[in-house]
């Protein structure tokens, strides 16, 4: 096996997909951990005194190799995985990890942080330095530096194990997506579908010697079927194979995994002098502490709640008039809400999406960032890509300057977990005097264009590619010093904020203008269908409100008291949904066995953060309709204070820096019709 060198030798040391074998990947980890662990030696031995640069930055910026190299194969392990490179992750995961703790848990390193740590007073540090000191510091004293000897052994045993289930965990969810294909062989049962579900179904089962439609589990089949289908009992079938996955007592179930991940992270905090998972997690959020983010949920609660009885109650006698149904259940809530939007507001998905192609929406999104912040977005073919379909783009300033390497990668596949991502290939930073511009990645699962069909999305589809391109923004428009304050490395209930407010220009006829063209005739989308789209903005906001704040207190009830009593996983799911239930449950399903974002993810007492980010985009985007959705002077602050700015200062500071003020909850309410 022949390790990956690095630097590459590639444009812009850009990733050497092509070059990579997967046989490569473990002699390639071994290697670079031993060169990462020179470095780190390095800054231990030296006979210096120990200072900010020899041993804070010395620190930040050890380990490029070995980054470089993780981003890659872990992103690969996402977008493009297979059953060598799930294994390959299995061997390479405790290597990573037992490399960390030796960091984290190293005496030697720990006290030469602590000395300049407790002279920071005296070094008349940059703002963005004294947050990377504090980082570094807490960094090691938050993951077992002041620990006893046993109990940094115990430590590490947790944390590999946790990285291990945590692979598990993602790879049974993923196994139980592929797994499951509904094969229909009679038109009658296709009643209601668009066509282009349709096409692309009959695609599929082509795909594999089938006659008829074939339709899965991922969201761009699965979403249309229960969506359009007037089979009930087919759209029944659908939505609990897709409750059910990792809760089948089969060989991918999650029940265990998940338990074991609760009690294995509620015991790292406790070792840690934490009282829960939670108490950790949220000493580093804008939130601060559990009962904080259970205050905030719940206030959001009461608001919401009343006004998402009252659209379940329509949408019921809805149905009811109908159809004669006299108990919706979760696979007629999508059939009904799409019938319910069409009658109250003449708006059909179908209807709208010859005005959404992707290659348009996606150069809208281009558009509105050069108008916003003076960035251009140029289609290139000189650098590797994973897959074919990967789209790559370099994005210059007005001077032509390089600001990032874009990769765009929008249909789903078998190797690809579902979903939508934004993610990085490397950071931003300035060393030896050279700004290193990030190479920034977003992936998502669109429909898929057909034999005669472009890909066409629905609106909910142009608000995801929109909020993902955020993300991407706030990556690819960094310039800050450390690699470990670039980006998205911020607090994590801050790190909504720059993808949740561009889904704002979504619903702005301006914004619209520039991308919602008729594919085949090239016309704009009318400004009826653009009125209609936001007086359907707030339709069944509160249901909506309902359904993620049940995921945030369903978050918090494994995070933020003791798991160990857990017994029913299933059990103790229903008493965390109590409350914010709308529909009956349904006994064969159970989300918390495939809630990667807080199981697999980094949303881990993070769940709220969509909340909590919505009352900060809401906030800032009312300041950008008061100056205008295109005004420069609100554009430019957004990107010098929020986007640029990384994790180098405390959140709040850059928020208040940018908007005058802290952020009002009533933007949000009103907004969403709360209020």
């Amino acid at each position: 096996m022949n390790p990956i060198s690095y630097p590459f030798n590639t444009k812009y040391n850009s990733a050497p997909f092509f070059t990579i074998e997967n046989k490569d990947f473990l002699a390639s980890f071994e290697t670079a951990i031993a060169a990462a662990r020179i470095e780190i030696d390095a800054i231990i031995n030296n006979t210096e005194s120990p200072n900010f640069a020899n041993t804070i930055e010395a620190l930040d910026f050890s380990g490029e190799a070995l980054d470089r190299l993780s981003s890659i194969f872990f992103n690969l392990n996402s977008a493009e995985t297979s059953d060598e490179m799930q294994k390959i992750a299995q061997e390479v995961s405790p290597l990573l990890t037992a490399f960390s703790n030796d960091i984290t848990l190293n005496q030697d390193l720990f006290n030469k942080i602590k000395t300049v740590y407790y002279q920071k007073e005296n070094l008349r540090l940059s703002t963005e330095q004294l947050t990377l000191l504090d980082k570094k510091y807490k960094s090691f004293s938050r993951n077992g530096a002041l620990l006893s000897a046993d109990k940094k052994i115990r430590l590490r045993e947790i944390d590999t194990e946790l990285a291990q289930l945590k692979l598990t965990y993602g790879e049974n969810v993923l196994a139980e997506t592929n797994n499951y294909q509904l094969h229909i062989t009679d038109a009658n049962d296709l009643k209601g579908l668009p066509e282009g579900a349709v096409e692309m179904a009959e695609a599929l089962a082509q795909s594999k010697q089938l006659k008829g439609w074939l339709f899965t589990l991922d969201f761009p089949s699965y979403l249309p079927f229960v969506t359009y289908n007037e089979n009930r009992e087919l759209r029944k079938e659908m939505a609990i194979a897709a409750g059910k996955k990792g809760f089948q007592n089969n060989e991918f179930d999650n029940q265990d995994n998940t338990l074991k991940i609760a009690k294995l992270r509620f015991e790292r905090a406790n070792l840690l002098g934490y009282a829960t998972h939670s108490d950790f997690v949220l000493e580093e959020r804008m939130a601060q502490n559990p009962e904080k983010v259970k205050s905030f949920l719940n206030e959001l609660l009461v608001k919401a709640k009343p006004a998402a009885q009252r659209e379940f109650a329509q949408l019921t006698a809805f149905a009811k008039e109908l159809d004669g149904i006299n108990q919706l259940e979760k696979w007629d809530g999508a059939y009904y809400s799409e019938k319910l939007k069409q009658s109250l507001f003449s708006l059909d998905d179908e209807v709208l999406k010859p005005y959404f192609q992707l290659e348009n929406v996606l150069n809208g999104a281009f558009l509105i960032a050069e108008r916003l912040f003076g960035i251009t977005f140029r289609s290139i073919s000189d650098i590797d890509k994973y897959h074919e379909e990967v789209q790559t783009f370099e994005v210059v300033d007005f001077e032509g300057q390089l600001v990032a390497l874009f990769y765009a990668d929008f249909f789903p596949r078998p190797g690809k977990r579902n979903g939508a991502w934004m993610t990085s290939y490397k950071p931003q930073y300035i060393k030896n005097g050279k700004n290193e511009r990030p190479h920034v990645s977003i992936v998502c699962n669109f429909t898929k264009p057909t034999a005669t069909k472009p890909s066409l999305l629905t609106f909910n589809e142009v608000t995801t590619l929109f909020h993902e391109f955020g993300h991407a923004l706030h990556g690819m428009l960094a310039n800050t010093k450390y690699p470990s304050l670039s980006g998205t490395s911020v607090y994590w209930d801050f790190v909504e904020l720059p993808s949740q407010i561009m889904e704002n220009w979504c619903y702005a006829p301006e914004a619209l203008a520039l991308f919602a063209k008729h594919y085949q005739t090239g016309a704009i989308i009318p400004h009826e269908y653009v009125e209609r789209i936001k007086e359907s903005a707030n339709f069944q906001e509160g249901m909506a409100t309902l359904r993620q704040l049940s995921f945030g207190l369903l978050d918090m009830a494994f995070h933020s008291s003791d798991p160990t009593t857990i017994k029913d996983i299933k059990a103790f799911e229903k008493s965390a949904f109590d409350g914010t239930t709308l529909y009956p449950d349904v006994a064969e399903n159970c989300m918390s066995v495939s809630f990667s974002h807080i199981f697999n993810g980094g949303y881990s007492s993070g769940y709220y953060s969509y909340k909590w980010a919505e009352v900060l985009d809401a906030d800032a985007f009312a300041y950008f309709q008061e100056k205008g959705i295109f005004n420069k002077e609100v554009a430019t602050k957004f990107k010098v204070h929020i986007l640029s700015k990384g994790g180098t200062e405390l959140p709040m500071a850059l928020y208040q820096r940018f908007r005058g003020q802290e952020p009002n909850a009533d933007a949000l309410l009103k907004r969403a019709g709360l209020v």
